[in-house]
């Protein structure tokens, strides 16, 4: 490698690193001989290993640094040699020494208590404790003790490096208060390389520009200068930009997938009534689904309100008789109070009743859709999720009919990316006739059910709109649609927010 070629590669924080590199050196002495910010020398270090200057070598290590006091003490003393050094030419109680040594309560008593056992100190008392200074004390003042050696160390240090009797230190220090602590922390080691010892031996320039100025440009400084190099094929960290939540991203496409094909969106309140979500969907009022094992009920408000008089008089005389849809209706007797419990609503199809509801004939034909989440009581698994998303959708035309209906949805299971779709019969409380949509999985070679669909019912759409006529719908479980697109197995993944897998995940895209 060309050292005078990649010295002119060199970052200016490289450069000012380099020159204090030794073999081998830990990053906390390297951070304290540049003099730098510990960030601009991680990044330059960075670089350089990049560059094949350094290696850098990282370990869990047992550390010990210094605490508060542990860091008063280096810099003004140890408590005993400043309660010492306050007795020296005079004899002084507790209270006088403490306060020309600067010491609390705390320091006084443990000095008090290591002096003694050196024979350091004479204590007498009078009214209250005189103490003077020993011959041995004197001694003891002079000369550089254990604690003091210890306290000199470069921190923070490996434990594994203490010598014996800086063991014995670090644990007579470990019983007082704050002056030592120990914590596990990665401890990087940087050493030169062959290319870095033969860079470190070479002059380099300090004449290096690294950008054009305007000022270079007006002085006309910038034809003395040499300008550093860029190394594009340097490794550069990985940027994780922001974005959207890949389920979200999947939810705008879908959207705008009914917005192209000329449909409307509905919105409405997660929380509905009973009336909305089950009763003006001809859902019977002892139906399963109504049991707090299937349905989420609020406790506070309990109950909310009934819509006009006109459609829960509808809607309760189909019910009970079929009122003049041809129904016989469900032969029992219709509660308010029922319909009037607040929950989680089960389905978006709650927000296609409302959306009939409030159509004129002059509004005919319309479509709607909408992508919303629901709520259903159900246990969580590989395949079930309590919160999930329904891409729902209906027709209002008094010319719709079943092959419409069967040519929206291979319209949009062929923009999603399924371009073979299967419609076979099935049943749902509020359609007749109503089918089951299913879609060929080219990996799996099998036909995976999607959702369900068909035309609302008399019972369904005459109490709300005021006469029959025919509405197409459908209800589309999103999650499972959109799960294949990321080959996740388990739904769960969906919402896991794992912050790994949302940087890694790939951006929706059909």
């Amino acid at each position: 490698m060309d050292m005078l070629e990649l010295s002119r590669k060199l970052h200016p924080l490289e450069r000012k690193v380099l020159p204090n590199l030794e073999k081998t050196i830990s990053f906390e002495q390297l951070v304290e001989k540049c003099g730098m910010q510990e960030v601009e020398v991680m990044r330059a270090v960075q670089w350089m290993e990049n560059k094949g200057i350094v290696t850098v070598k990282k370990e869990e290590k047992e550390i010990i640094s210094l605490d508060r006091n542990g860091l008063d003490y280096k810099k003004n003393g140890l408590p005993e040699k400043r309660f010492l050094d306050a007795v020296k030419d005079k004899a002084l109680s507790l209270a006088e020494i403490g306060k020309k040594a600067g010491l609390d309560q705390n320091e006084l008593s443990i000095s008090m208590g290591l002096l003694r056992k050196k024979n350091a100190i004479d204590v007498k008392k009078d009214k209250e404790l005189i103490v003077s200074i020993s011959k041995e004390g004197k001694e003891f003042l002079k000369k550089e003790t254990a604690e003091e050696k210890f306290l000199d160390l470069h921190f923070p240090v490996e434990e594994s490096k203490l010598e014996k009797d800086q063991k014995a230190v670090f644990d007579e220090f470990m019983k007082r208060k704050e002056i030592v602590k120990k914590d596990r922390r990665a401890m990087r080691e940087i050493s030169l390389t062959g290319t870095g010892e033969k860079l470190s031996k070479l002059k380099i320039s300090d004449n290096v520009a690294d950008k054009l100025t305007s000022k270079m440009l007006k002085e006309g400084s910038w034809q003395k200068k040499e300008f550093r190099k860029y190394d594009v094929e340097i490794n550069v960290p990985k940027i994780s930009g922001g974005k959207r939540h890949f389920t979200n991203q999947a939810v705008e496409y879908i959207k705008n997938i009914w917005l192209d094909l000329g449909f409307r969106e509905m919105t409405g309140n997660m929380v509905q009534t009973s009336f909305w979500d089950l009763d003006a969907l001809f859902v019977p009022q002892d139906h399963p689904a109504r049991d707090m094992q299937d349905t989420f009920y609020l406790k506070t408000p309990k109950k909310g309100k009934l819509p006009d008089a006109r459609f829960v008089k509808r809607v309760k005389a189909t019910h009970e008789n079929g009122w003049t849809t041809g129904s016989q209706g469900w032969k029992s007797a219709w509660d308010a109070e029922k319909a009037k419990e607040n929950l989680l609503r089960t389905h978006t199809t709650v927000l296609s009743a409302q959306t009939i509801a409030s159509l004129k004939k002059e509004d005919l034909p319309a479509k709607f859709f909408a992508v919303g989440k629901c709520f259903r009581n159900e246990t969580m698994d590989w395949k079930h999720l309590f919160e999930f998303y329904q891409v729902e959708g209906i027709v209002v035309d008094p010319d719709a009919n079943f092959r419409n209906l069967l040519g929206y949805l291979k319209e949009f299971f062929r923009k999603m990316g399924y371009p073979d779709v299967r419609i076979r019969p099935g049943h749902f409380p509020y359609t007749e006739p109503s089918a089951e949509v299913d879609v060929w999985h080219p990996v799996k070679k099998e036909w995976v059910e999607l959702g369900g669909s068909g035309i609302f019912r008399p019972e369904v759409t005459k109490p709300l709109f005021g006469t029959e006529v025919p509405v197409l719908a459908w209800g589309l479980g999103l999650d499972r649609i959109i799960k294949e697109n990321w080959n996740i197995k388990d739904i769960r993944e969906l919402y896991k927010n794992d912050l790994k897998q949302l940087r890694e995940m790939k951006i929706w895209l059909k």
